[in-house]
């Protein structure tokens, strides 16, 4: 993720202040600039034996990482304190079924090992037989247990270039393997859905580079082999490499990005439940840069909303044609700019059982706006995206209506700034405090409809919580707030979440975990549907204990990420950081847990 500079904390505004009203721009839709779609991707084999390697870091940002800032001083009002949970649940804690290491420092696959740049960016989706991860630029596969395997965490492919999967595709989404990439399942179809912006302007494929004239590209393109990298025998041991500092760049003559030219959006969808088979690849043309993609899945679309970053407050509401995209065929994206509002979240939807037919998606964001100073609010602003994929001109997002909530402030005063401290070390995590964090969760059960949300805020006990709500959404689409709370146990900080709704309307929430005391980890806690509301009643889980702290960099993932299991709807996957003893850098540690019998 690229941020954004800001203002000196010169104290704490007030969320009553009056703020400018987001403006929204009039809708734009276009096509894709190119699709294809590609070969399978092929089962490795253990026979092939390649080079020994350590696979080069990430390609940095554009820009390099910015100064950071001191968490400023903040006093929460008795208001914002009343709806704290301050000591756990007394139910037994969620099962832990299985854990395993995902991409990072300790991770070695057939591909041999990576060194990853911070944050980490974890993002993860679980099929029928498989497992996906995404942690910047790299991905892996791994084997789910189940009808096809007998164990969960065996990999089977990785760690490979995100782009892999754009392989023979052209452009800049074979080219360009930048962070962000994001996966996600779509239960709905049974495919996989990964999206990587690229952060680098390239001259369009539509443009005669001598005659500055738009050209028509022959749709759809040739069929490509995707790229299938050599096993490593013997790999490097990781925690032996030097990772990359932040914002640097990797060793070589990296040449010079076009100062004209425009960004873009790469979607690879499989045409398959199985993530090793081929893809439908879609290319869409960015003029604004394309930053912290969110993408969710809805019925009519896949929805992703992007942050245009540096000195502007801008963020981006896109979605693309799903039905078009599943079979393979022309797509178009329709999108919104709006501009003076926080970082926006589309709900992405969980389960099989669909909202009502052409009801809008719906789209959340928390309040205040770090760039003006404005570090608190007591509100979640909400917008409805209809769109019409036979007449653009109808398409509408309605909005922003503001949902009253408790206070909140941000924690540690929003994104990159010194906020949780470790054991040993003065290097305080940032904690990204000023935004919604991924998933925004849709979950309908028999004719109730929810939406789950949550972010981080600072605590009465000086610490850190995990501020989360849950809304019902009314006939005329509104939300309505049902119960939220923060929870805060204790004094130490626990931030960074992400949540989900299972099956049988159960909520689970994962999180960082860490402090004074305790080196950086994961955890795990949730409530079963109809327990006393605004609390989480099951005892803490512990997913990982951290083991060291990080003392390279502030930027401590970015986000963590949740996802249920289509084959039961009830297991929640869960992934984040962690450091191993010893360690230059952060691992992952992916588990599954269950709430309930």
């Amino acid at each position: 993720m690229k941020y954004v500079l800001f203002l000196f904390f010169s104290g704490i505004a007030c969320y009553a202040q009056a703020q400018k009203k987001p403006s929204t721009t009039a809708i734009k839709s276009r096509s894709a600039v190119k699709h294809d779609v590609s070969e399978r991707l092929l089962v490795l084999q253990d026979t092939t034996i390649g080079k020994n390697r350590v696979q080069p870091p990430d390609e940095a940002h554009e820009e390099e990482e910015e100064a950071a800032r001191t968490a400023p001083a903040i006093t929460i009002s008795k208001t914002e304190a009343a709806i704290e949970q301050t000591s756990m649940g007394t139910k037994p804690a969620p099962t832990l079924i299985t854990s395993f290491e995902g991409l990072g420092e300790s991770f070695i696959g057939p591909q041999g090992t990576a060194v990853l740049r911070n944050p980490s960016d974890n993002s993860l989706a679980v099929g029928p037989n498989h497992i996906v991860q995404t942690v910047n630029s790299r991905m892996a596969i791994f084997t789910k247990k189940g009808k096809k395997f007998q164990e969960s965490g065996k990999v089977l492919y990785g760690p490979v270039d995100t782009k892999n999967v754009f392989r023979g595709f052209g452009g800049p989404c074979e080219r360009i393997n930048n962070g962000d990439a994001v996966v996600r399942y779509d239960q709905l179809a049974d495919r996989w859905l990964i999206v990587m912006p690229t952060f680098r302007r390239d001259i369009s494929r539509t443009i005669d580079t001598a005659t500055g004239q738009r050209i028509k590209i022959d749709q759809p393109g040739k069929a490509e082999v995707l790229y299938q990298p050599p096993v490593v025998s013997n790999p490097p041991n990781p925690a032996t490499a030097t990772p990359p500092q932040p914002g640097a760049r990797p060793a070589g003559n990296t040449p010079r990005p076009p100062e004209k030219g425009n960004y873009c959006m790469c979607y690879a969808i499989s045409t398959t439940s199985d993530p090793l088979g081929s893809y439908y690849r879609y290319e869409f043309e960015r003029e604004l840069f394309p930053d912290y993609p969110r993408p969710a899945v809805w019925p009519d679309g896949y929805y992703t909303a992007t942050s245009t970053g540096d000195n502007v407050i801008e963020r981006h509401a896109y979605v693309v044609d799903r039905n078009k995209m599943l079979k393979g065929e022309d797509a178009k994206e329709q999108y919104f700019i709006v501009k003076d509002v926080n970082f926006l979240v589309n709900a992405d939807l969980d389960g099989k059982q669909l909202p009502p037919p052409g009801a809008p998606n719906m789209m959340l964001a928390a309040g205040g706006t770090q760039l003006k100073n404005v570090l608190e609010d007591d509100g979640i602003y909400a917008w409805n995206f209809y769109v019409n994929w036979d007449d653009h001109s109808k398409t509408k997002l309605e909005g922003p209506v503001k949902i009253p909530v408790a206070p909140y402030h941000y924690l540690g005063g929003g994104q990159l700034t010194k906020a949780v401290p470790q054991p040993g070390t003065d290097v305080r995590l940032d904690a990204q405090g000023d935004k919604l964090m991924a998933r925004v969760v849709y979950r309908r059960i028999g004719n109730r409809e929810a939406v789950m949300a949550l972010h981080s805020v600072a605590t009465a006990a000086g610490g850190g919580g995990v501020r989360w709500y849950e809304f019902t959404v009314n006939k005329n689409r509104s939300l309505q707030l049902y119960q939220q709370s923060t929870y805060a146990p204790d004094a130490n900080f626990r931030w960074m979440g992400s949540g989900a709704i299972d099956g049988k309307g159960n909520i689970g929430i994962g999180y960082s975990f860490g402090g004074a005391n305790d080196f950086p980890g994961q955890r795990f806690a949730g409530r079963m549907a109809g327990d006393p509301l605004g609390q989480l009643t099951l005892r803490e889980a512990v997913l990982v204990l951290g083991e060291a702290a990080q003392t390279n960099t502030l930027r401590w993932e970015d986000y963590t990420q949740t996802a249920v299991d289509p084959s039961d709807d009830r297991t929640i996957w869960y992934v984040g950081d962690y450091l191993k003893k010893g360690g230059k850098n952060y691992s992952t540690r992916i588990g599954a847990f269950r709430i309930g019998k």
